[in-house]
């Protein structure tokens, strides 16, 4: 028995799948936004000179990276609320994937903190600045330019992750999908057409952060 493509179903509905890109788009952003800051303290506190700060950043780096995002989304949405943490569901997978988040940031800003002349650092404290100031004003400007194109590929990857929210009723583009296949059985074509708006998003977010990377891009 043939199979007759037919999208106006799905067109219908194109509302909710527009809805639920904004929204995961916005879930990415939220999440990048507040996993810079858990990276830039995590990254430091793995180049710090105190054994207890390097033990504790990398513990939790080696805990998230190692552990499916699925599962830390799962664990915080049925879990904390047994221990008496309780979360709307959008707030649960925010601050979950914003963990996640920060812990891959931790390794793109150690690295580029790592590459970074020694030369910084002495050059700010000669010129006045005290140790903060120096990090504030030098080290972390500099690190952010040489770490943006791995900042930008880390969005990318979260973009898609918040594909996993679906799993716990977020209404993002996915649980839209899922929840036009099922009442239209439309298989091929609303799955087709949420693909199809996953590469369009992220080809315009590709395509934005390059223009931003040649805008910061420093001219030799």
């Amino acid at each position: 028995m043939g199979y007759t493509l037919n999208f106006g179903a799905v067109w219908r509905d194109f509302d909710l799948l527009l809805s639920g890109l904004g929204l995961g788009l916005g879930l990415a952003i939220v999440s990048i936004f507040a996993g810079c800051w858990i990276g830039l303290v995590a990254a430091f506190a793995m180049n710090s000179k105190h054994v207890l700060w390097r033990r504790v950043a990398s513990c939790y780096v080696t805990a998230i990276r190692n552990t499916p995002l699925l599962v830390l989304i799962l664990f915080s949405f049925f879990v904390l609320p047994r221990l008496g943490i309780r979360l709307g569901k959008v707030e649960s997978f925010t601050v979950t994937l914003s963990i996640y988040a920060g812990a891959y940031l931790t390794e793109v800003f150690r690295g580029a903190l790592l590459a970074l002349p020694r030369g910084l650092r002495e050059a700010g404290l000669a010129i006045g600045l005290t140790e903060w100031q120096a990090k504030i004003w030098i080290t972390i400007p500099i690190m952010l330019r040489n770490a943006f194109p791995a900042l930008g590929n880390n969005f990318i990857s979260l973009f898609k992750d918040t594909s996993l929210a679906a799993a716990i009723a977020v209404p993002e583009l996915t649980f839209y999908a899922r929840q036009i296949n099922v009442n239209t059985f439309r298989v091929i074509e609303t799955w087709l057409v949420a693909s199809l708006m996953y590469v369009a998003a992220c080809y315009l977010i590709a395509a934005g952060l390059r223009f931003f990377e040649r805008r910061l891009a420093i001219s030799r």
